[in-house]
């Protein structure tokens, strides 16, 4: 749960984003921060879960964000969106760019200063798995809407396609995924009727918004060697960099599906410090 008071040298509260949908956030910052200067980013955070299950209280992700948040000297705010089958397509991406606009808004953003961060200035949007594909479509969003933003940062995103994958059919079931489940999830978030080539599952279908004419800001993919849809988050780097966007890929040949959850690990260890390169890469 939220704790004002510091755990291992971090804090966090839950705010109210959207009352009409129930939406809400949980922000983590390290509890000795300067007031007077508002120079850290602020990553908002999507969770995984197939667009199905977990949320921004769950204890994987609280702990998860607890040392992001430490290890990377940032603010987060982890965002409790509406999930399917209850709440399909678009519901995930409308809470997604309403946090975002609550954020840089007058009272986020007195907030999210007052703790130490520049929600304008350095705001980035992070997610894993179906968390991934959320910040990418909000980062779409917001670049239609000319909110600003700094960059982007996919974990394992989840994509798909009509397609199977060569990475899909070797590692079905071997890594606590089966393409079972995968389409079970799909079809749930999904609007009914609708295949997996409708662009919320497969970012370049014809149907898709057109990258290059987008003004995305820098991105970094995480991809595991283990996770069975491995191949379509390297065609989605090829599809950024075939748009002409700055995209930077980290391929973790050992690497699990949620990996990023277990701390005492050398792989979780090289994700912080990629991300502390791209956080604090010039802009």
């Amino acid at each position: 749960m939220a704790n004002s008071s510091p755990v291992d040298g971090v804090a966090s509260m839950d705010v109210l984003i959207e009352r009409t949908t129930g939406v809400w956030g949980r922000i983590f910052w390290q509890a000795e921060h300067n007031t007077d200067q508002s120079s850290k980013p602020l990553i908002i955070y999507f969770h995984g879960g197939s667009f199905a299950h977990s949320s921004a209280n769950s204890a994987i992700y609280d702990a998860m964000c607890r040392r992001l948040t430490k290890m990377c000297s940032v603010v987060i705010l982890s965002i409790n969106f509406r999930r399917a089958p209850e709440n399909r397509y678009p519901c995930a991406y409308d809470d997604g760019i309403t946090s975002m606009r609550w954020a840089q808004g007058i009272h986020g953003s007195a907030c999210l200063r007052s703790l130490g961060c520049d929600p304008q200035g350095r705001c980035f949007l992070a997610g894993d798995s179906s968390g991934g594909n959320i910040a990418h479509n909000v980062a779409v969003r917001a670049a239609e809407e000319g909110l600003p933003l700094s960059g982007f940062i996919l974990l394992m995103p989840m994509f798909g396609g009509q397609a199977r994958m060569p990475s899909e059919m070797a590692l079905d079931g071997k890594y606590f995924v089966t393409l079972k489940d995968r389409d079970w999830y799909w079809r749930a978030f999904l609007p009914l009727g609708t295949s997996r080539e409708h662009p919320a599952c497969n970012p370049f279908s014809i149907h898709a918004p057109q990258l290059q004419r987008i003004n995305l800001p820098p991105c970094l993919v995480v991809v595991g060697g283990y996770d069975l849809l491995q191949d379509w988050q390297l065609r989605y780097v090829y599809g950024l960099k075939q748009a002409g966007k700055p995209v930077r890929v980290m391929f973790l040949e050992q690497a699990t599906i949620g990996f990023f959850l277990l701390p005492n690990s050398d792989l979780f260890y090289s994700l912080v410090e990629e991300l502390r390169t791209f956080l604090d890469a010039p802009r």
